[in-house]
C-alpha cells in the first residue's frame, strides 16, 4: 500500500506517493486545492493508499503559519468523512528545498518559476522526510 503526502496550498496544493513498497517517493501531480478532496477519492478508487502525511504549515520560529486553519478545516473534513488516516508532518523549508532541488537538477529559471513545480518537489519532499523519519524511528 501506497503512503500519499500534500503539500496544501491555499490556491494550489502539491500531492506526491510512494511507490507500493513505500521505498521510493515521487511526485504525483499539482492540483487546484479546490479539487483536492475529490482528486483524492478519485485517486484512493484505483490506488491502495496506507495513509496521508500532509504538510504542516509552521513559521521559522514554530508558531503555526496563516494557512494552518485552511490545512486543519481539510483534515477535519477527511477524518470525518474517510478511513484512510492522515498525520501532520513539517514542512518547514520545503520550498527552499524544492527551489534548490530545481537548481540542482539544472532547470533553467523560467522552469525553476513553474509554481506547480515547486508544489509538487515539495510534496516529494515532505514524504521522503517523513519516510527517513520512520526509518530512525520506527515505532513512533
Amino acid at each position: 500500500m501506497r503512503i500519499l503526502s500534500i503539500d496544501y496550498g491555499k490556491k494550489r496544493t502539491g500531492i506526491a506517493v510512494t511507490d507500493p513498497l513505500q521505498i521510493v517517493p515521487g511526485g504525483l501531480a499539482t492540483v487546484s486545492t479546490s479539487e483536492l478532496y475529490d482528486f483524492l477519492l478519485d485517486y484512493i478508487s484505483r490506488e491502495q493508499v496506507e495513509r496521508i502525511v500532509i504538510g504542516e504549515p509552521r513559521q521559522t520560529n514554530g508558531q503555526p503559519s496563516e494557512n494552518m486553519a485552511r490545512v486543519q478545516q481539510f483534515v477535519n473534513r477527511w477524518r470525518k468523512h474517510q478511513q484512510i488516516p492522515i498525520e501532520y508532518y513539517d514542512e518547514r523549508f520545503t520550498s527552499v528545498l524544492a527551489h534548490q532541488t530545481m537548481i540542482d537538477a539544472g532547470l533553467k529559471k523560467k522552469a525553476r518559476q513553474n509554481k506547480e513545480l515547486v508544489d509538487e518537489i515539495s510534496a516529494t519532499i515532505i514524504l521522503r522526510d517523513y519516510l527517513e523519519s520512520r526509518k530512525s524511528h520506527p515505532n513512533v
